[in-house]
């Protein structure tokens, strides 16, 4: 036990230096928005904040090596489009990807018959996915209240996404999202490396959670759940 508050601080300690370098204002312990936040809510805060700038540093990458799915939603570049994706007022609701949110926008990635933006129904899945998996909410405090299974399914399900979109492929053998390049000359594993940090934080935070509401974690048999993606009921 000593060990896990041990490790507790530290994370907290790296959480709190990294948010106040973005805005000492909005992190300062004394603020009013501080005032009912524990250490706990501050990490929630954190996990989400720095998995919404791997969403859209992923989102970037995919628009860039996949330009054809960008031109089903806009004339833009992909550094304006991305930009409006999570700066807008649309509350991730577009009609391009059928309105379609969490699983059901993760699923439709890899449907044959679906016509519309692949890179927005996968950034708009795996956004909204998280909101669900945290309560809807994407600020904490002492009032909110968490469930550690829901966060964990959250990771196992970005882990499923990640091994789709290596594996899954069209009935012509493309993928339907060009990830990763590996070849003789170049390697390029970045849109690994940033899946990875969402993977990590969500799983850190989940164990974190389930440690301080003594709440067991329902572990996934990843070998009969690769291509599944968990619940959130």
């Amino acid at each position: 036990m000593r060990r896990f508050f041990l490790i507790l601080s530290l994370f907290l300690i790296g959480c709190n230096s990294s948010l106040e370098r973005k805005d000492s204002t909005q992190y300062d312990k004394g603020s009013l928005n501080q005032l009912t936040k524990t250490d706990f809510d501050r990490m929630a805060d954190y996990e989400i904040k720095e998995n919404t700038e791997s969403l859209k540093i992923l989102a970037l990458k995919f628009y860039k090596r996949n330009p054809a799915e960008l031109r089903k939603t806009t004339s833009d570049s992909p550094e304006v489009t991305v930009n409006w994706l999570f700066t807008s007022q649309h509350n991730w609701k577009f009609k391009e990807i059928n309105d379609a949110q969490g699983i059901e926008a993760l699923n439709q990635v890899f449907d044959e018959n679906f016509k519309g933006d692949r890179v927005l129904s996968l950034i708009t899945g795996l956004y909204t996915m998280l909101i669900i998996a945290h309560d809807n909410q994407k600020e904490f405090d002492m009032f909110d209240s968490l469930d550690p299974q829901l966060i964990y399914n959250a990771a196992r399900n970005v882990e499923v996404i990640v091994w789709r979109l290596s594996t899954k492929k069209k009935k012509n053998g493309e993928l339907f999202l060009v990830t990763n390049e590996i070849n003789s000359d170049f390697q390029n594993l970045s849109f690994e490396r940033e899946f990875g940090k969402i993977i990590g934080r969500t799983d850190y935070f989940a164990y974190v959670l389930s440690e301080k509401k003594e709440r067991y974690i329902t572990r996934a048999i990843q070998g009969t759940t690769l291509n599944i993606l968990l619940p959130f009921l």
